[in-house]
Parts: C-alpha cells; structure tokens; sequence
C-alpha cells in the first residue's frame, strides 16, 4: 500500500497532463474546421471533439486503450495487424541481439583486461564505435550484410548487438578490474596463476557488474531492434508498425506500438535481475 499510492498518483497525474495535452494539441484542428464552415464553436464543444477525432496530433489515454484492446486481444496472434505478432518479431530480433553484444562484449572485456596491447588499441575503438549515430549506420549495415546474404532476423540482431555490447564492454571491464590489491597480492601469496585469479577473483567480483551493464545493454538491444524494422519494414516488427504509423498519420498506432515497446522493455529488465538473483545466490551483494 505505502508503495500503491506514490506510483498511483504519478499515473493519474501523467494521464490528466495527457488529456490537458491532447486538448491543447487537437483544439487547433477543431477551430479551423470551425473557421472552414463559419460557425462558432466554444471551448465547451471542441473538448468532447479532441477526445474522438480519427487522427489525432496527440491520442487521448482511452484511445490508445481502444487501439491496444484491438490490435492485442481482438486480434488473433497470428494476425500481422496484431500487436503481440509484431512484439514477438522485435523480441525475437532484441534476444538474439543481446546474446551476441553480451558475448561480443564479454570477450573484448576479458581481452582488454588480461592484454595491454588489446587495452590500447581497443578500448579507443570500443569507445568510438558509440559515437556514430545508429539511425545513420544502421542502413549502411543492412546493404553490407543484405551483400553478404545475411538478412531477416539476423540481420537486425546484429544491430541490436552494436547498441548492447558496449555497456557489457564496459561495465565486465570495471568489473574484472575490481579486486584491490590486497586482494591480488592474497592470491599470490596462494601461489594462484593467471587463470586461477581470473577464475576465482576477478570473474566473480565482475558479477554485479555485469548484470547491471546488461540491464542497460538490453534496453539498447531493443532500441537497435526497433531502428533495424525501421530499415527492414516488411519483415515487420514494432519499429514497422512506428513507420507504417508515421507514414499514414496513423498517431493511434504509433502510440500504441510505443506502448507496447516500453511494456518489451518492462518485462525484459525484471528477467536479467532475476539472472542476476540465481547467479549470485550465496554471494555478498
């Protein structure tokens, strides 16, 4: 309870300021079809208005519900106007995504910590990669790899594994470098190699690291997934369906598929806590 009522109040505020801004944002149609038919029309009369138009700038709450409630629950999930069809097409491209840049992210760390060399001509690059726009890069990837006969899913899994490897990267790297001194010298004094400090010290002081970059790093991944189906549309997916809206002036179904888009991402970071709960159990925290 002490928990239900400051989250209830911010969703009743954030649903009264979008109601205040759909009429704001409508109110201005309305009076120039007013204008258009030469009559007058009071402020009483254009609030009703802005709540149904058929495309509105900005969709009042109840009319995404109504749009959610179709496209999700009346329509069978195989349907390629349902909601859940698309959100499994960007799951599907998000999960494979991650798994890559974890991967990819995960061996450069350990790379990076255990060489030098790997550390200076590396890390400069792992850095930079994320200073390059992905709505610019992301269709130069598709032309290299569609070159490549690499399309469809895996195609947009690599984008998603662009945007998700660098905070692993980074993150495993903080971690792994963690243990202080002392407890390095401890290790030797065990007469412990490199593998075995590795294995034994600096891998399990990197865990709460990792989890925490990967939390971050899906949430990238979902984003590459979405900016990948805004290049590869046909194969569908919520970025297609936040295209295809923006395309047709279609506001209800982009914001229906953005709310359906924060639900993904909602739902995926509970899952990497629960990892990180089951990976470090009997661990300090």
């Amino acid at each position: 309870m002490s928990r239900a009522l400051p989250v209830a109040t911010v969703i009743a505020a954030i649903i009264v300021i979008w109601y205040l801004g759909a009429v704001w944002m409508n109110a201005q149609w309305e009076r120039d079809q007013a204008e258009r038919a030469g009559v007058e029309i009071t402020l009483a009369e254009i609030i009703p208005k802005t709540m149904a138009q058929e495309r509105p700038v900005l969709p009042a709450p109840h009319q995404v519900a109504v749009e959610l409630w179709d496209t999700v629950a009346a329509k069978p999930v195989t349907s390629k106007r349902s909601l859940v069809w698309h959100g499994w097409i960007t799951l599907s491209a998000t999960l494979l995504g991650f798994a890559f840049g974890t991967a990819l992210g995960v061996i450069l760390a350990i790379g990076i910590v255990a060489s030098r060399t790997m550390d200076i001509s590396v890390m400069p690059w792992v850095i930079a990669s994320q200073m390059v726009p992905i709505l610019a890069i992301a269709p130069m990837m598709i032309v290299v790899l569609n070159a490549a006969d690499v399309g469809g899913l895996v195609a947009k899994a690599m984008i998603s594994m662009y945007l998700s490897f660098f905070p692993v990267v980074v993150g495993m790297v903080k971690g792994l470098r963690s243990p202080d001194a002392l407890q390095l010298d401890l290790m030797r004094t065990y007469s412990a190699n490199g593998a075995q400090t590795f294995l034994k010290l600096r891998l399990p002081a990197s865990l709460p690291y990792l989890f925490t970059s990967m939390k971050v790093g899906v949430a990238a991944s979902l984003v590459g997934a979405i900016v990948a189906e805004m290049t590869l549309s046909q194969d569908g997916g919520l970025g297609s369906r936040l295209l295809n809206g923006s395309y047709y002036g279609q506001t209800m179904m982009i914001w229906a598929a953005l709310i359906a888009s924060a639900v993904l991402a909602g739902g995926l970071i509970p899952l990497i806590g629960a990892a990180q709960r089951l990976a470090m159990r009997g661990r300090p925290t």
